[in-house]
């Protein structure tokens, strides 16, 4: 069976109007990357200016043989100073824990009590499978009114956009990296997640797991009890 080619059209005007559909198709493309940069310009800030905040939100990224990822390390390591500056009360660990064997919230907490965050103050959500259900459930279920998110900077816009449109006065830090071939991975993936991104802000879906409200954030920001270890109901 003989596989038929597209032919490309002959005519110069045939011709104009696969180029302007091309081009059509490249800007409707990186629009809601466009609307993530445009929106998110002015919450963007560094650990060494970051506002004062309750609690800082740090995103999951990744566990390399049960310990955080070199990305994830880096964005734990920022919130410690966070900490350490008094720029922070509380912390809220937000990722993956899907199956027993792989549980980011309890790996990103032990890293952090090794750098100086006193345990009580770090509170674990099990159930942040993608950045908008960390976001909704950081308001619905923790009840995170206005935090500093930690993030790479590759991703940071779109976690403060998100968390915007999930009710919570945000801030994003970006930690810096290099640009090797993980930063050029994760920067072209965002051009693609934004699309996905806009569509959140836009329909709200429901994250994969609500359930009650935790109170372990509130006990970690009074300074009293133990912060609850699970938060997905």
């Amino acid at each position: 069976m003989r596989i038929r080619r597209p032919r490309l059209p002959r005519t110069r005007a045939g011709q104009r109007r696969l180029v302007r559909a091309v081009v059509a198709v490249c800007v409707l493309a990186l629009l809601p990357a466009a609307w993530l940069f445009t929106s998110t310009a002015d919450r963007l800030r560094t650990v060494a200016d970051a506002p004062p905040a309750p609690v800082a939100v740090v995103f999951g990224a990744g566990l390399w043989n049960g310990e955080p990822s070199p990305y994830l390390a880096h964005r734990l390591d920022a919130t410690a100073k966070l900490y350490r500056d008094g720029r922070i009360r509380a912390v809220l660990v937000t990722g993956d824990n899907s199956r027993k064997d792989y549980d980011e919230p309890d790996a990103m907490r032990a890293y952090l009590t090794r750098h100086g965050v006193p345990g009580q103050k770090i509170v674990r959500d099990y159930a942040g499978f993608d950045t908008w259900d960390s976001c909704v459930r950081a308001k619905k279920i923790f009840g995170v009114d206005r935090a500093v998110l930690v993030s790479q900077g590759f991703h940071i816009r779109r976690a403060v956009a998100l968390c915007e449109a999930a009710g919570v006065d945000s801030y994003g830090v970006g930690v810096d990296e290099p640009h090797d071939a993980t930063w050029y991975y994760g920067g072209t993936r965002e051009v693609f997640a934004a699309g996905k991104a806009l569509l959140d802000t836009v329909f709200h879906p429901a994250p994969t797991f609500l359930g009650p409200r935790d109170q372990g954030l509130a006990k970690a920001l009074a300074g009293t009890g133990s912060p609850a270890r699970r938060g997905n109901g």
